[in-house]
């Protein structure tokens, strides 16, 4: 499972979307406006008149948490009392575009701002709902002491194991019985179970709302924290209204190179990932494996240091010939942009595939390597081949003559050699 965080406001916009269909006895108004200056707001204002009326509230919303502890909350102010659309347009312009440091230590700029009308309550009226997956089962948290606290009353919060096979009856049946009336609040079971579902429905494999206040049936959403279940993409795409996911806060954006593998990545059923470190350095990569990359990068670490290593990744789970040749030609072209004060490096690695066929996977890296032949020779590579495999005779011979005949520079081996040698053998010529 590959869990995606999402940003708050389309956590919220996927509950208003689905609401009537899951929580028909209550009701929300899904009232927010997701910014990244002060100028979109202005122009948020013209077709949201809340915005112009309401007392407001404005957070960053950039998957960190604990906003408020790190003061990047605005509810209300010290001397005027309520903030008002002038209030947040000042704050956002102070933070949009400038870089933070949280109380973890992590640091990046502010670019995404939710603002939402703001709802006065009690804070003993603050609840908490969570639904988490497990290896063999799913769990649903609930507590009468949600917000900020909620750490601290962790100990009291119920958990209620859901089988993976459960009906809805069935999920009712468990919410009912450990529940009992714990939480004095109308039909609050059936939000639960309905809560539950919409969890699974959507794919989500972690949903969190902290907290959540009811009203009698009016339910105000607070926060939310959600990650969803990116291998179900393909199916969930639409429902999930095309979701971008965002980069972690504190992570570089992603390259052009990075966002074009990832989009390759995920239209395929082969495993592509590509990082770039450092684009000027010596030895690159194209590692067949998840497990191999880890091996490959602190081998490279350990033997030529951090800095030398231009990028990590790897193409797995049998992708077909235009797969690996899209890309294995998008690293030869990184690689070749700049030179080095020693001849460049390309460690061709992996460990022995189950089910990838080698030679199907290599036509695609010599078709990439005979395209960028010219480039290649000019920053003066090496290639280094490690493989074994389906069909792996085949791939090594025809990559070896495939690069002799091209007068570069290759040297080739099979599972006979240990799969991290050819790095030593690579830096030590």
């Amino acid at each position: 499972m590959a869990q995606r965080a999402v940003k708050e406001y389309n956590c919220k916009h996927l509950f208003s979307k689905y609401w009537n269909e899951y929580f028909k006895d209550f009701k929300y108004d899904f009232q927010a406006a997701a910014i990244s200056d002060s100028s979109e707001l202005e122009e948020e204002s013209k077709n949201k008149p809340w915005l112009t009326i309401d007392k407001l509230v404005v957070k960053p919303d950039m998957l960190f948490g604990k906003r408020g502890q790190n003061k990047l909350v605005l509810v209300k102010k010290k001397t005027v009392g309520d903030i008002e659309l002038d209030d947040v347009i000042q704050w956002v312009d102070k933070r949009s575009k400038k870089n933070v440091t949280l109380l973890d230590g992590t640091t990046g700029a502010l670019n995404h701002f939710l603002v939402e009308p703001f709802v006065s309550h009690n804070a003993k009226d603050e609840l908490y709902i969570s639904a988490t997956t497990e290896e063999e089962y799913d769990e649903i948290h609930i507590s009468k002491y949600g917000g900020v606290n909620i750490e601290k009353h962790w100990d009291k919060t119920i958990h209620i194991k859901i089988p993976v096979n459960s009906t809805e009856e069935d999920v009712s049946s468990l919410i009912q019985n450990k529940l009992k009336d714990s939480i004095n609040i109308p039909n609050f079971n059936t939000f639960a179970t309905k809560f539950y579902m919409f969890f699974k429905d959507l794919h989500f494999s972690y949903l969190e709302l902290n907290p959540i206040i009811f009203k009698g049936n009016q339910v105000y959403l607070l926060d939310s924290v959600a990650r969803l279940d990116d291998t179900a993409r393909f199916i969930m795409d639409k429902s999930w209204d095309h979701i971008q996911f965002s980069s972690p806060f504190g992570q570089k954006p992603l390259t052009e190179e990075e966002i074009m593998i990832k989009k390759a990545d995920e239209a395929s059923g082969a495993s592509l990932k590509l990082t770039i470190l450092n684009p000027k350095g010596r030895v690159w990569t194209l590692v067949a494996g998840g497990g191999a990359s880890v091996v490959y990068a602190d081998t490279i670490s350990d033997l030529s240091g951090v800095d030398e290593m231009s990028n990590y990744g790897e193409y797995s789970g049998n992708p077909s010939t235009e797969e690996t040749y899209t890309y294995a030609k998008t690293v030869l072209d990184l690689m070749t942009r700049t030179s080095h004060k020693e001849n460049k490096i390309l460690i061709i690695g992996g460990a022995i595939a189950n089910f990838t066929d080698v030679a199907k996977t290599f036509s695609g890296i010599i078709l990439a390597i005979k395209d960028y032949t010219e480039k290649l020779k000019e920053v003066g590579t090496h290639i280094y081949v490690r493989r074994g495999g389906p069909n792996y005779e085949e791939g090594l011979k025809n990559i070896k003559k495939a690069c002799e005949d091209l007068d570069i520079p290759i040297f080739v081996y099979g599972p006979e050699t240990h799969m991290t040698d050819i790095v030593r053998l690579a830096l030590k010529r």
